[in-house]
C-alpha cells in the first residue's frame, strides 16, 4: 500500500523500498483474511516482525479497537504505557514525538520492586497500579507484551477501579498465564483491545502494532487527492 507518509516511514529510499517489498511478499502468501482494511496493516507489520503468518487468524480486534487507538494519537493528548522497558525503547521515538506521545514503564522502579516484595507479588502487578495511581492509565495506549500478570492485573483495575485506557495491545508471552490473561482480556467490553491468541506473543508484536497504528494516524493526516473534474 502506498502511503504519503514520511515520519513513519523508513528514512531512506531503499529502506522504504525493502519494507514495502516485504509488504507485498506478506499480501501475496498470507491469503485470504478476515481483517478489514485499517485491521489488516496492523496484523501484516506483526507478521513482517516476526516471519510468522500464525499472526493471520491469532489476531483479534475488539469492534473499537483500530479507531479508539487512532482517535488517541492524533488527539496528541495520550501516551503508551508498557510493561517492560523493551517496547518503550522499541518504539521510534520521532514517531511518537510527532504526535506528542511519550513513554511510560516502572517496572525496575524501587517501589515497583518494594511493593512486589511486601505483597507477594509481581514487579508486572505492582508496575501497572503504580501507572493506575499516576493516573496515567486513562486514555493511554496500554502495551503488555511480556508480562502476563500485568494483564491480568490491568483487566481487574479495568473492572474493579473504573480504569480507561484508550486502547489495551495485550500480547504477552509465554507459557505460564499468557493466553489465560489474553482470553481474559478479551471478554472485556469497557475498552478496546487487540490480543493474540493463545502463547504467542511479545514485546516485538506490541512495537509492531503501535507502530502500525501511528502509520495509520499520519496516514489520515493527509486528505485523498480529489480527482480532476470533480466538486471540492
Amino acid at each position: 500500500m502506498t502511503t504519503p507518509n514520511t515520519v513513519t516511514e523508513q528514512l531512506t529510499r531503499a529502506g522504504r523500498a525493502i519494507e514495502h517489498d516485504s509488504f507485498a511478499v506478506i499480501d501475496r502468501e498470507a491469503g485470504p483474511h478476515a481483517y478489514d482494511p485499517e485491521q489488516w496493516p496492523i496484523v501484516r507489520r506483526m507478521i513482517h516482525a516476526n516471519a510468522d503468518f500464525d499472526f493471520n487468524g491469532l489476531t483479534r480486534f475488539h469492534p473499537d479497537a483500530v479507531g479508539a487507538g487512532l482517535a488517541a494519537i492524533r488527539s496528541r493528548r495520550s501516551r503508551v504505557v508498557a510493561d517492560v522497558e523493551m517496547i518503550c525503547v522499541g518504539l521510534s521515538a520521532p514517531r511518537l514525538g510527532h504526535f506528542g506521545m511519550a513513554t511510560h514503564q516502572f517496572i525496575a522502579d524501587a517501589d515497583v520492586i518494594a511493593a512486589a516484595r511486601t505483597d507477594d507479588t509481581t514487579r508486572a502487578v505492582q508496575a501497572m497500579r503504580k501507572a493506575y495511581k499516576l493516573g496515567l492509565l486513562n486514555g493511554a495506549i496500554v502495551g503488555i507484551g511480556n508480562a502476563p500478570t500485568a494483564l491480568i492485573e490491568l483487566v481487574r483495575l479495568i473492572r474493579e477501579h473504573g480504569a480507561r485506557p484508550a486502547l489495551v495491545v495485550g500480547m504477552p508471552v509465554g507459557f505460564v498465564s499468557a493466553a489465560e490473561s489474553k482470553a481474559l482480556m478479551a471478554e472485556v467490553a469497557e475498552v478496546p483491545w487487540v490480543v493474540i491468541d493463545g502463547r504467542k506473543g511479545g514485546s516485538t508484536l506490541v512495537v509492531a502494532a503501535i507502530h502500525a497504528l501511528l502509520g495509520l494516524a499520519e496516514a489520515q493526516e493527509h486528505p485523498a487527492p480529489r480527482m480532476q473534474g470533480l466538486p471540492a
